[in-house]
């Protein structure tokens, strides 16, 4: 099959391209290199366009026979401060994106949803059918899409699957891909950061969370299970009739003070944290009920908190030498 991959120069999106290669699909990186990067692109055919730019869009969708959505601004903090540059990219550039699939008779579309649709939620672990109140901008602008792509499917035989991932981490194994923020928020590759010595100490955002050490609870997923999800979720709309929601995650929480255990462990390096105030609106935990991933797609994360650490500082090592 011929895909798309919007946002393909980012984390997720290059290494979901890559695993899309070795099952023997072409793909086609579409990409405005805002956020992304080239070097992530290496080896694959890229249009470096802009999803407003319609003209374009249309034309390298005239060559594909299916879409995977991973193009979008995600920094939950930033959303707040400027919800604007959010609704702009990823609800505008979202139906853009959408109306021009509809025109040029694209009809199967994999997009990269988020945990944070469900906002605070009232229990873990959290599955597909809990209430979506996203807590930020970012999390409202991911249901929107969601919205759309349900009345898409009603209106025009749109077929979608809206994989609602929960904390992706972790590198390639082979090294050669990984993580590329910036700034970098995200808490394992900070957490490495510290343990290198490229950052003063790691940020803990409060140790008071009702949780069994205090601090907040996530559930951590290696992002090439999270890739291998996006590939199994393309053959399940070519062969299935109906759209899907669907989480994914491991099913199990680490705490952040697991996590800087963890980080220490695997780089034999001391860390040095600083404990700051909560967050807004940072829930004490965000854990997925992953078994409609399991029923539905077969799929089950497979790498462990020990593999996401392990790989994730590889790549730091080789891309910083």
């Amino acid at each position: 099959m011929r895909v798309l991959v919007t946002g393909g120069s980012g984390y997720i999106g290059s290494h979901a391209a890559r695993i899309l290669r070795s099952q023997g699909h072409d793909i086609l990186i579409y990409d405005n290199l805002s956020t992304g990067h080239r070097c992530l692109a290496k080896g694959f055919e890229m249009v470096e366009a802009d999803l407003h730019d319609r003209e374009t869009l249309l034309s390298a969708l005239k060559r594909v026979d299916a879409v995977m959505h991973f193009a979008a601004h995600a920094y939950v903090g930033e959303s707040v401060e400027n919800p604007r540059k959010y609704f702009r990219n990823n609800v505008e550039g979202g139906l853009a994106l959408l109306n021009a699939c509809i025109d040029s008779g694209v009809r199967q579309i994999v997009f990269s949803s988020t945990c944070a649709v469900y906002g605070i939620p009232d229990s873990v672990p959290i599955s597909e059918d809990f209430p979506r109140r996203p807590a930020n901008p970012y999390g409202v602008t991911k249901l929107i899409f969601e919205y759309a792509l349900e009345s898409y499917a009603q209106a025009y035989g749109l077929r979608f699957a809206s994989l609602r991932y929960f904390n992706a981490a972790g590198a390639d194994e082979s090294g050669e891909i990984g993580e590329m923020h910036e700034p970098e928020t995200h808490l394992i590759p900070c957490a490495l950061q510290a343990a290198a010595g490229t950052r003063d100490a790691l940020e803990v955002f409060g140790t008071d969370y009702p949780t069994p050490d205090g601090t907040c609870i996530r559930d951590y997923i290696h992002v090439s299970d999270l890739a291998d999800a996006h590939v199994r979720a393309l053959d399940y709309l070519a062969r299935e009739k109906e759209s899907l929601f669907v989480n994914l995650g491991t099913g199990a929480g680490h705490s952040i003070r697991e996590i800087i255990h963890e980080v220490e462990a695997v780089t034999g390096r001391k860390l040095s944290t600083r404990v700051t105030a909560r967050r807004p609106g940072d829930p004490p935990a965000l854990v997925a009920n992953p078994a409609r991933a399991q029923q539905l797609l077969g799929w089950k994360a497979t790498r462990s908190l020990n593999d996401i650490v392990a790989t994730a500082w590889r790549w730091m090592q080789r891309s910083s030498s």
